[in-house]
């Protein structure tokens, strides 16, 4: 007899709607969009003959990306003494939660996050105001009990 075959093994996929992005201590609704990723520079060293005898590693660097609803970026400002701005809001984490089918919550903090940019762009006929903030991390901490 042939092998069942599993169509789905891995069961409901985790998507947009599995994810809570927790910002400044509180759970972000006017999010559209999160990018974040880390990577190391690593090159193999060469001693003697054709191959290499050992590999090197570089610096670390994360990077990450946020797009926010202008009412969120207002009540986050609103949260700010008088004459701040976004890009002098102290260094905050950012957790993110990934929840699985079975209930099992799959966590990556994205720390020491500080915005590097402000602004707005609209144009005619856009029904609402999203802004992508780049942000600058120290490091992420991926799969976080």
């Amino acid at each position: 007899m042939a092998a069942e075959r599993i169509i789905n093994k891995f069961g409901t996929m985790k998507g947009w709607n599995s994810v809570t992005v927790n910002l400044m201590g509180r759970d972000v609704e006017g999010i559209t969009q999160l990018s974040y990723n880390d990577s190391q520079e690593k090159e193999n060293v060469y001693g003697a003959g054709p191959y290499p005898v050992g590999r090197s590693r570089g610096n670390y660097e994360a990077e990450a990306s946020i797009t926010l609803f202008k009412e969120e970026v207002d009540a986050l400002k609103l949260a700010m003494p008088p004459g701040r701005r976004l890009l002098d809001v102290a260094p905050f984490d950012i957790v993110v939660e990934y929840e699985a089918d079975d209930g099992m919550i799959y966590k990556d903090v994205i720390r020491n996050c500080e915005f590097t940019n402000d602004g707005i762009e609209v144009s005619q006929a856009d029904g609402t105001i999203a802004t992508e903030y780049e942000l600058i991390v120290s490091h992420i901490d991926w799969n976080v009990i």
